[in-house]
């Protein structure tokens, strides 16, 4: 990453407008792709995303926005992908214009469906894109308090420092702090795994659990991530940091999560689908589950938290029953 090289964002939700706004504070010209022209046209008008994140001010200014996935990787060199997993393919099926030479970082919080791989190998064994080449931007950080400017902390995750410190300075601000990660694996697995910790917590809320084993639940959690990404990527890290704990605290207790909203829903009777069909948004951890199920199946990791919500979700089992299930198995 130069200091001329050019930033765009691909995704037109929440969590993309929240990481424009924060690439407005610092750049001359974000490029930005979403596929809903009406967006685009109310953007340009009014400076505001009409569907999503509404309350956030954009200054169309210093917006480049366009519909052609194709003229945003030909014109942009950094590309911050936000696009949900479930819709990731989909997407990247429409390039004509080459990956190759562009510095990829994802801000999507799943694994990719096709591939069941998270979003950085998706790339590089896909795309060979080299991993140098290849970040992460994760949280703690809810997009709705961004915002609302309220101070929020990021993770950048990333094998080249130099990358991960020009990404932090055109996303940090007075509101905005950053930390600097090599973790790239660990923090995405994180970041997914945090949205399937979100639903059980979701799931219990809705089954009238209170706050004593809602804590017992995430402490628990973050032990099992830890099982978890210590076997898919074994390296040096302190499960205890923002990107890994924190992320999953603010996933699993604030009302402002998606995941845990989803799991409510589950949790009073709603079916998996109805649920689905009630939200505006798209709740990550029900395509993770089965994702992480899968490669947990695989190399033998103890994860009864996932192993729970998956039968909820996947094996259409009783809520009730598969949590009361689950309270023997904590500790």
């Amino acid at each position: 990453m130069s200091e001329h090289q050019k930033i765009a964002v691909f995704g037109g939700g929440s969590w993309a407008t929240a990481i424009v706004k924060m690439l407005t504070e610092n750049l001359e010209t974000v490029g930005w792709y979403m596929r809903n022209t009406q967006s685009i046209r109310y953007i340009k008008e009014n400076d505001h995303n009409p569907k999503y994140l509404s309350s956030a001010e954009l200054d169309a200014n210093h917006l480049d926005l366009s519909n052609d996935i194709n003229y945003m990787v030909a014109n942009y060199d950094v590309l911050i992908f936000a696009i949900p997993s479930a819709f990731l393919t989909t997407e990247l099926e429409k390039l004509q214009e080459s990956l190759a030479g562009k510095t990829i970082f994802s801000a999507i919080k799943g694994i990719v469906p096709e591939t069941g791989l998270i979003v950085g190998e998706h790339f590089n064994t896909v795309y060979e894109i080299p991993l140098e080449n290849i970040g992460v931007i994760t949280g703690p950080c809810h997009a709705e308090e961004v915002a609302m400017e309220r101070l929020s902390y990021l993770t950048i995750a990333c094998k080249d420092e130099e990358k991960a410190t020009k990404m932090s300075k055109a996303l940090e601000s007075d509101y905005i702090k950053i930390k600097i990660s090599d973790d790239i694996i660990g923090t995405e697995y994180a970041a997914v795994l945090k949205n399937i910790y979100a639903v059980a917590a979701g799931i219990a809320h809705g089954l009238g659990y209170g706050d004593n084993f809602q804590s017992v639940l995430m402490s628990n959690s973050i032990r099992e991530m830890k099982r978890f990404i210590k076997k898919v990527h074994k390296m040096k890290r302190n499960i205890n940091d923002s990107a890994y704990l924190g992320d999953l605290l603010v996933t699993g207790y604030s009302t402002f999560s998606r995941n845990r909203q989803f799991g409510n829903m589950v949790g009073k009777g709603y079916t998996v689908k109805s649920a689905q069909m009630e939200m505006s948004m798209i709740a990550e951890g029900y395509y993770a589950t089965k994702s992480a199920f899968k490669i947990k199946e695989d190399n033998g990791t103890k994860t009864p938290i996932i192993d729970a919500v998956y039968n909820v979700l996947y094996d259409a089992k009783n809520p009730k029953k598969e949590f009361k299930k689950l309270t023997n198995k904590l500790d």
